[in-house]
Parts: structure tokens; sequence; C-alpha cells
């Protein structure tokens, strides 16, 4: 039975508190998508791509990679900006999330049963299309109903699911799954359960008749001159998940080919290998983007912790550029881990507050989320050749530090939050 909606929330502290159930089952939406998103990325398609063409492998899953990255760069924008425009009895944000976590669950599978890269190519299309549709339409849900001193909690809860998916989805795939199609539609699945009770449980604040609306396509531009605030939290949130996609995109074939972990580890497998990394990655980023979202709301400071997240992630890119050993691979997940919690937990937040227009709040936060997905696809269609080149990944992963530096230091040129 869904809950009577509550009426919307003022932008301001004066609002009516969401609670802590709210915020966790919206968490979990995003926890869904991102266990099934980075299952598919770090395990699931490159093992797949080398299954179909071993001998070319860093560029077939670029090339995936890649015809995802455009469909994301189209759909993001204009999902957040569709459900801006919807009216319907079951609001204007619910109808997306269950029809993009549907489609979801059908692309994965879809996946599974492909062997081409051709196939490939069109299957995780279809996924980042369904994904995006979820997560640009979910995240809306916090302008439009969480008051401005409960989103650092708020943004701190979604990023720690967002960072613990990964540990749930590689385990999964790692363990429990026997092949690639049983890992797929295990994600799917999984993404099905964790996802629709939010949207199913909780209704929407009513909303006025829209009024005369400009073409759709009008309003998808953000001008960065008219909103130089949002430019800059959309350049430096590109840049450091551009960072963290190259760092963990290739993940795979780091331990396989640099590392050679089988080799160290007689018995075990890269999967596990990657496994492995993803949980201290993961247990590394609880405490610190939870103890960020808290000290954000208490002080209402937020640049110095975005700024603090992201300088940490380039610190965990060059123990990789100049460690080229487990030991080293490890403490840079611990880092990377560590950086991304405190960066994830809130940067959300903080965005929230820079949006332009509250009329456009689904379409403006597609478009932050853009920078998200954007960098989290491009960065292994970024890393392909430096990884391929002469550098190798001692290259790469100081390429991926170096943007992650640059992301976090452009946050200080935001000036309409503290």
């Amino acid at each position: 039975m869904t809950e009577p909606a509550k009426p919307p929330a003022p932008d301001d502290a004066r609002g009516t508190d969401v609670t802590l159930r709210w915020m966790s089952l919206l968490a979990l939406v995003q926890l869904g998508v991102i266990m099934a998103s980075n299952a598919s990325t770090q395990i699931l398609l490159p093992s797949h791509v080398e299954r179909i063409d071993a001998l070319h492998k860093e560029a077939s899953l670029a090339l995936v990679f890649a015809a995802g990255s455009i469909v994301t760069a189209v759909a993001n924008p204009l999902a957040g900006a569709l459900s801006d425009r919807t009216r319907t009895r079951f609001g204007r944000r619910r109808p997306w999330v269950v029809a993009g976590s549907l489609l979801a669950a059908a692309s994965l599978g879809f996946l599974g049963s492909q062997h081409s890269i051709a196939g490939l190519v069109l299957g995780w299309s279809l996924a980042q299309l369904a994904f995006t549709l979820v997560l640009a339409t979910a995240v809306a849900a916090v302008p439009d109903q969480v008051p401005v001193h409960q989103r650092g909690r708020a943004s701190a809860l979604a990023g720690v699911a967002v960072l613990i998916g990964p540990l749930i989805g590689g385990a999964v795939v790692t363990f429990a799954v026997k092949d690639l199609l049983a890992g797929y539609l295990a994600m799917g699945a999984l993404l099905l359960l964790v996802a629709l009770p939010f949207p199913l449980r909780y209704g929407e604040p009513e909303l006025p008749p829209p009024g005369p609306r400009k073409p759709i396509w009008s309003g998808l531009w953000v001008n960065p001159k008219r909103h130089p605030d949002f430019a800059w939290a959309w350049l430096s949130r590109f840049l450091v998940n551009l960072a963290l996609s190259m760092g963990i995109g290739y993940l795979l074939y780091y331990l396989r080919d640099s590392l050679h972990y089988e080799r160290l580890f007689p018995g075990s497998t890269n999967q596990e290998g990657v496994l492995v990394m993803v949980t201290v990655f993961s247990l590394s980023s609880v405490l610190p983007g939870l103890a960020a979202g808290w000290w954000s709301d208490r002080s209402g400071r937020t640049r110095v912790v975005v700024f603090t997240g992201g300088a940490v992630m380039a610190l965990a890119a060059l123990t990789l550029a100049f460690g080229d050993s487990w030991p080293a691979a490890l403490v840079a997940a611990a880092l990377l881990g560590a950086g991304t919690g405190v960066f994830v937990s809130v940067d959300q937040a903080m965005v929230t507050r820079l949006l332009p227009a509250d009329a456009d709040r689904g379409k403006d936060l597609g478009v932050v989320s853009l920078a998200t997905s954007l960098g989290f696809v491009l960065g292994p269609v970024v890393a392909a050749p430096l990884v391929t080149s002469p550098g190798g990944y001692p290259l790469m992963f100081g390429v991926a530090a170096l943007a992650a530096l640059t992301g976090a230091v452009l946050v200080w040129r935001i000036r309409g939050v503290r």
C-alpha cells in the first residue's frame, strides 16, 4: 500500500523532515542500479568480451562502453526533463523508476545471451538507457522532498549504498553463479528486488498543473555563464568520476596482465582478486562517507569535504602508478574507498543547492547525473590507449590521479555554498 504523499518541502531548513526509512529505500534504488552496473563493467562484460574477442579485448571493451556513453549522454537530461513534465496519479518520478527497473532487468537478460561484440553493444546500450531512467528520476526526489538540513544525511546514505553495491554485485557474480548468463540474470533480479520498494511504497507531493512549456529539447542546456557554480560542480564531478572509472574499468585486466594475480596466489582466480579489492574499497568507504555527511549537515560546509574526497582519490591512483604490487593495490583500494565515500556522500547534497530552477529539478539533476555517468562510462574508453601504450598501467593511473586532483581543486571555484 502506497503511503499518502506529503506536501512538498520548501527548499530550506523549515521543510517537513523525511524519515530514515524513506531515505534508506531511496538509497536502495541507487544501490540496485550501481550493483548491476558495476558487476557488469568490472567482471561480466570484461569476461564476456574476452570470451568473444580475446585478441582485441581492450579495444572491444572500449567500443562497448563508448556506445553506452553515447546513450547515457542523451538519456540523462532527457529522462529528467520528461519526469519534470510527467503528470499521472502515480506521480511524476515513480513511473519512470519502475519502468526503468523493468527495462534494466530485461536488458541484462538480453546481454547474457549474446555471442558477438555487436550484440554486446546493443545490449549494453539498452542497459545504460534503463539505468539512466532510474537514476536520473530517483535522485530528483531529494530536492523535491528533502529539506536542506537533511540532505547531507540523505546523500551520505545514498553514497554508502552506491559504494557497497559493487561489493554485493561482485560477490554474487563471482561466487553465487556459475556462468555469465546466470550472472546477468542474477543482477537483473536483485535490481528489481531492491529498487522497486521505494516507488511502490511512497507517494509524491501534489503538484500544480503545468504551465506553458517550451519544447523539451530547448531546456536541456544549462548556460555556464548564467550558472557558473552549477557548471563548476558539473565539471568537478565529471573529472572525479572519470578518474574513478579509469581506476576500476580495467581492474580485471590489471590483475591478470600486470600483477599476475593467479601466479601470486595459485588456486585463486582473477575475478576473486577483483572481489577482494572491491571488498576493501567498499568497507573503507562506509564510515568516512557517513561521517562526512553528518559533519556537512552539522557545519554547513561542503566544499572542504568534497575537495578532501577528491584529493584522497588522487592519492589512491598515485599509489598504483608508483607501486605495481599486490600490497600497493590493497592500500590504493582502501584510499580510493575512503576518498570516494567522502566525495560521494556530500557532492550530491551540494549540487541540490545549486540547481538553476525548481521547476526543472529533474532535468537539471539529469544534467548533473550525466557528469557521473559520462565520466564513469568514458573512463575505460580514455584508459584503453593509455594501457596499451608503452606507459601502460602506470601512465593510466597517473592520468587518473591528475583528473581526480583537478576535479577536487575546481570545487573551490563554487561560490554559492560554503
